[in-house]
């Protein structure tokens, strides 16, 4: 059986900076647009082999990786994203950043899209049990 996607989109920050951003659990990787990125190279970080990822109807090959810092709600959290020229746009907004489910599993992030709501508890614990 299928487990449908869930997706809705809230402004964050990443580095520091106001972005849009779809939380979708159907994309595996995060994506962050590379003007967020823009004085960070040291954050670049080539990928042992390169891969390819279909995006909104396009194919490319992922030849780097980033690490960013942002906040959710006020909250830290810190990921792995995929760097990106453009994302497009979703439900009218143009958007910076997808944060996909390896993200999403590493902070205990929950999509509610019944009413539009994160479920943040692992970012706000900041306590996890690994073994």
């Amino acid at each position: 059986q299928e487990i449908p996607t869930m997706r809705i989109i809230k402004t964050i920050e990443i580095e520091g900076k106001p972005a849009a951003a779809l939380f979708d659990t159907g994309a595996f990787h995060s994506y962050v647009l590379r003007k967020y990125l823009k004085g960070k190279k040291n954050r670049l970080v080539p990928v042992v082999r390169p891969y390819e990822v279909s995006l909104g109807g396009k194919t490319f090959v992922v030849k780097t990786e980033a690490i960013v810092n942002g906040k959710i709600e006020g909250l830290d959290f810190n990921s792995e994203v995929v760097p990106i020229d453009s994302l497009g746009r979703a439900d009218g907004h143009d958007l910076d950043a997808i944060i996909g489910a390896i993200t999403m599993e590493k902070w205990e992030i929950t999509v509610n899209p019944k009413d539009g709501s994160l479920g943040l508890e692992g970012l706000k614990r900041r306590e996890f049990t690994d073994y």
